[in-house]
């Protein structure tokens, strides 16, 4: 992946709307927020979107209909505890997302793949997030 995509993943917040008002940051590379350690507990946490595939803006409604067909696939999944509202913030752009808890890094990546997207954040019981590429 380019340095640009690095940077832009490093740098943004990726934010997590709480059920009693605001929101919680996740950032790469530091541990997961305490206002959402009690939705995660031990399980499995990832933070992922349908829109933009590649990176490349995309239409509001194909990523509306794409965010909504991914929501409804991870609530199928027996292991899915969670699904809270996100949304990636950076720079000059914001991209909905969801913050889901549960399943296993294998599965969140198949999703993904699935839906063109190029790395996306998870993490595991308290640990750091951390950043993967859907690539490797």
């Amino acid at each position: 992946m380019t340095e640009d995509f690095t940077t832009a993943y490093n740098g943004t917040d990726y934010r997590v709307r709480l059920s009693r008002g605001g929101y919680a940051t996740i950032r790469i590379g530091a541990p997961l927020p305490p206002a959402l350690r009690e939705h995660v507990g031990t399980q499995p946490w990832g933070f992922i979107t349908a829109w933009n595939p590649h990176g490349l803006r995309q239409n509001r409604l194909a990523n509306r209909v794409a965010q909504r067909q991914l929501a409804d696939a991870l609530k199928a999944l027996p292991s899915t505890v969670a699904i809270l509202p996100a949304v990636g913030v950076g720079d000059a752009w914001q991209e909905p997302s969801l913050f889901v808890v549960g399943p296993d890094v294998a599965s969140l990546n198949a999703f993904a793949v699935l839906y063109e997207q190029l790395a996306w954040v998870y993490g595991d019981d308290l640990g750091l997030a951390r950043l993967r590429w859907t690539h490797d």
